[in-house]
């Protein structure tokens, strides 16, 4: 396969050859790991971040009408999933100093209220939610995981991992939108430790 270009790799890939996909990540995986540690300037998530570009692409290659664009797409993929990141990372940042602002100024009792009402809101939601949606928001959101982070803990490939993630989040929002049945004669449920702002 060492004399075949990009094009008939691309084919091969397509037509569900392993081998031929294999090879085309050997040949590019230095111009997807540039692209991606250009965007996030740390070596150890630009590899993370080509490797699931890679994945990614694997799973969407029959959506690649010109196989000669096969290097340029993957690098689009790569970038994309870098920028999703660096953004999450500043909301996450912005929220952190959205609390500690609350946290140093006068306390109002009206936002003191509102923010409990909020927490209780997601617990009784997080609450309804069935263990393995529960774990993984909770691994997520609260305890700040990576896919990579999780995937390891739950001893389960990452594409599990987001796909759980996926369904748990819609669950979490059907729950909180339906009013939940009153409870009869039952203990109620062990809370979730969750803190939000």
């Amino acid at each position: 396969m060492i004399h075949k270009n990009t094009v008939e790799l691309v084919r091969l890939a397509q037509a569900g050859n392993h081998a031929a996909y294999g090879e085309l990540v050997q040949r590019h995986e230095a111009a997807v790991y540039a692209a991606a540690l250009e965007k996030m300037r740390d070596v150890g998530e630009a590899q993370e971040l080509a490797h699931e570009a890679f994945v990614r692409a694997f799973t969407k290659l029959h959506q690649l009408r010109e196989p000669a664009a096969f290097v340029g797409w993957v690098r689009r993929i790569a970038v994309r999933l870098a920028l999703n990141r660096l953004t999450r990372r500043r909301l996450n940042q912005a929220e952190d100093v959205a609390l500690e602002t609350q946290v140093t100024a006068e306390p109002n009792p009206l936002d003191a209220v509102l923010r409990q009402e909020v927490r209780l809101t997601v617990h009784q939601g997080l609450e309804r939610l069935n263990r393995l949606d529960r774990d993984t928001l909770v691994a997520f959101y609260v305890r700040g995981q990576t896919i990579r982070e999780m995937a390891a803990e739950f001893a389960t490939p990452e594409g599990t991992i987001k796909r759980r993630l996926h369904v748990a989040r819609r669950r979490l929002k059907e729950k909180l939108e339906t009013p939940a049945a009153p409870r009869r004669g039952r203990m109620p449920r062990r809370r979730v430790a969750l803190t939000v702002a």
